[in-house]
């Protein structure tokens, strides 16, 4: 594993963040990339940078768009493995800015793809989402089950980058691992997910929105489990895969900000909301072939997590 040379992508971004520390710690040469875009607080990206620069992670201010700058990476840096993981994140903001995903969801993976095409041997690893399995009702959502029927357009998105990965495979022969991540959370997290949006409201003593009146499940995955996964995938050296990284334990939303009362020590202030167009009531990851081939087996309880991350926050 030391041998590996790593350039990650939104190495600002949550996840990006957590890879870029542990695989430095693990002897990896890690390189990143971001644009610090300001969908959220860049303040929160530029925290990020200044502790990865800290351990000696040189983090590239660029857009994964310019794809003549990707190649300089991967060429001066002799990257053996690209780990995608900058893109428009959000479901409700594709309402909103649709442009935005097309332009960095599918425009930027065309030019990752690019740079992976000329710079002949590098490996990619990219970031997919449950979002893909949109309003298929079969639970628990395996690899293997219809992704046709995306609910929003960021989930539309995240298919279409496995379309064309697999296009990828199939013209030239590039392989590739998507990672379809499920409900990803942890200390140093985007502040638009619930468990952090939740955790402010509460503390300030401000509403929390809770939509089809409480009565949804998600497949919390602790941040260290998501990194795991990551790691692992690495070590696949040839063909075209996807798979799911998920707790495959999903939760009430209602026990999630039981936890964050009894963490902050404050009563939520609950705003009971129907359903919007772009949520989903369930996600429940089938894991059984990420433990087969990559040894993926999630330890970290919600309870636990959530307990970490409000230390975190406190701070």
């Amino acid at each position: 594993m030391a041998n590996k040379r790593i350039l990650i992508t939104g190495c600002a971004g949550f996840i990006g963040f957590h890879l870029a520390s542990f695989l430095k710690s693990m002897g990896m040469y890690v390189v990143g990339l971001d644009n610090f875009n300001d969908y959220y607080d860049p303040k929160l990206k530029g925290d990020r940078a200044y502790e990865l620069e800290k351990i000696n992670i040189t983090v590239v201010r660029e857009d994964i768009c310019n794809q003549q700058k990707v190649v300089e990476l991967l060429e001066q840096h002799k990257i053996t493995h690209l780990v995608h993981l900058a893109a428009q994140a959000g479901c409700r903001y594709s309402l909103v800015n649709p442009e935005t995903y097309l332009k960095t969801n599918i425009e930027g993976f065309f030019h990752i793809l690019e740079a992976c095409k000329k710079v002949v041997g590098t490996r990619l690893v990219y970031a997919s989402s449950s979002s893909v399995y949109g309003k298929n009702e079969k639970i628990p959502f395996a690899v293997g089950d219809s992704t046709d029927k995306p609910a929003n357009i960021y989930g539309m998105t995240k298919k279409t980058k496995e379309l064309m990965a697999f296009t990828y495979y199939s013209l030239f022969n590039m392989g590739s691992v998507g990672l379809r991540f499920f409900t990803a959370y942890g200390p140093w997290g985007r502040p638009d997910m619930a468990y952090y949006s939740f955790a402010h409201a509460i503390r300030d003593g401000k509403p929390i929105d809770l939509y089809n009146f409480g009565n949804m499940r998600r497949d919390f995955t602790y941040i260290d489990d998501i990194i795991h996964g990551i790691y692992t995938s690495l070590d696949i050296e040839s063909g075209y895969h996807i798979f799911n990284l998920g707790n495959s334990h999903p939760e009430p939303l209602e026990k999630l900000v039981e936890l964050l009362e009894q963490e902050l020590g404050k009563k939520a202030i609950k705003n009971l909301l129907p359903m919007p167009a772009t949520e989903i009531v369930e996600t429940y990851a089938d894991i059984e072939e990420s433990k087969r081939l990559l040894g993926f087996h999630p330890k970290i309880p919600l309870q636990v997590g959530i307990s970490r991350f409000v230390q975190w926050f406190k701070k």
